[in-house]
């Protein structure tokens, strides 16, 4: 049964220079690391990440996940280059150099790497008209943090921009991104404050308006939406005051819950969109599999930032699910978040 990791990170190996008019110090780049074959340090601001080649170079990408038991990767931008704190027109060039990056591997290795690029969401209006430069390249979507400096997803100024990814038919897949706290200690940032943020990027999405407003957008969730899963039955209940997602009371029988009404339920509107099962235990996946459905689960590893589970999807192979469910939860589902046929396979 083929597999398609929908969460997996890349940058380029160079940035370039950086453009006119840009302080250097928010402009990313890479130096070699003596202590890695092969490796190379990512500065970025006070940020020195040392990576390995894997996050870099295209043919030890393809071993490794040879070695993992994948066929296919769908490639988006490490998350920490998401700066949406640079002047618009700073970003705008940066996501340029990173989309032409990972569209070049996906011309240069069809079938076998997907992609997704990054717009200037600092600019709404500048990212808007980015979607189709990012289409144009061959890639099918984007990646977004779930806040933008802060900003909450479902906030008006990013009206135009879900506006123009429904019209394209642009994926759109929603990373955690932690927002500066110290709410939480620094360990925890990576753990707790990702899901946290992850959970919040999520409700943005779904309790403020956004998927009513814009029906046919195809969006992803890193970590499974973080917490969102478990806090959306709690959302159902305010929304139509019943347990079990049963029918919402009449209107009049609930009038505390008025900022809550809408036409549909919350647990309704997260069904259109879908979810890397990146949660690491089958318990949670059950749980995902039973509140959203098969069809609406993806494999995501978070490699080179995480180790992938060895072979790839081997939790969910032991779980006792349908050849059909597999099939769709490695494969089918992600082409259907992309929009796009899956390869007929010859290797």
């Amino acid at each position: 049964m083929p597999v398609i990791d929908s969460h997996a990170h890349i940058f380029p190996a160079d940035f370039g220079p950086a453009p006119a008019g840009c302080d250097p110090a928010t402009w990313p780049s890479t130096e070699p690391n003596p202590d890695v074959a092969g490796g190379r340090f990512l500065v970025n601001g006070p940020m020195r990440f040392p990576a390995r080649a894997v996050w870099f170079d295209a043919e030890q990408r393809l071993a490794a996940s040879a070695a993992s038991g994948l066929d296919a990767e769908l490639l988006s931008p490490f998350p920490a280059i998401l700066n949406y704190r640079v002047p618009a027109e700073v970003g705008r060039d940066l996501c340029r150099v990173t989309n032409e990056y990972i569209a070049g591997l996906v011309a240069a290795f069809p079938s076998r790497f997907y992609g997704l690029g990054t717009v200037p969401l600092q600019d709404p209006d500048m990212a808007a008209a980015e979607l189709t430069e990012v289409l144009k390249q061959g890639l099918a979507g984007v990646e977004i943090a779930s806040n933008i400096n802060g900003k909450s997803l479902h906030e008006p100024q990013f009206d135009g921009f879900w506006a123009e990814a429904e019209r394209l038919g642009s994926a759109v897949f929603v990373h955690g991104m932690p927002v500066p706290s110290d709410r939480l200690p620094g360990p925890a940032g990576a753990t707790f404050g990702v899901g946290a943020e992850a959970t919040l990027g999520a409700a943005a999405i779904i309790t403020g308006g956004v998927a009513e407003k814009y029906p046919g957008l195809r969006i992803s969730f890193s970590h499974a939406g973080g917490g969102f899963p478990l806090v959306l039955t709690r959302a159902q209940w305010f929304w139509g005051r019943t347990w079990n997602d049963e029918p919402p009371l009449p209107e009049e029988e609930r009038p505390e819950a008025a900022p809550w009404f809408a036409a549909r339920g919350p647990i309704e509107l997260a069904r259109r969109f879908y979810y890397d099962s990146l949660v690491f235990d089958r318990r949670a996946i059950r749980y995902l599999a039973d509140m959203f459905g098969t069809d609406r689960l993806l494999v995501g590893s978070d490699f080179p930032a995480m180790t992938r589970e060895q072979p790839i999807a081997k939790t969910l192979r032991s779980m006792g699910l349908s050849d059909a469910e597999l099939a769709d939860i490695c494969w089918h589902n992600c082409f259907r978040f992309l929009g796009v046929e899956p390869p007929k396979l010859s290797w």
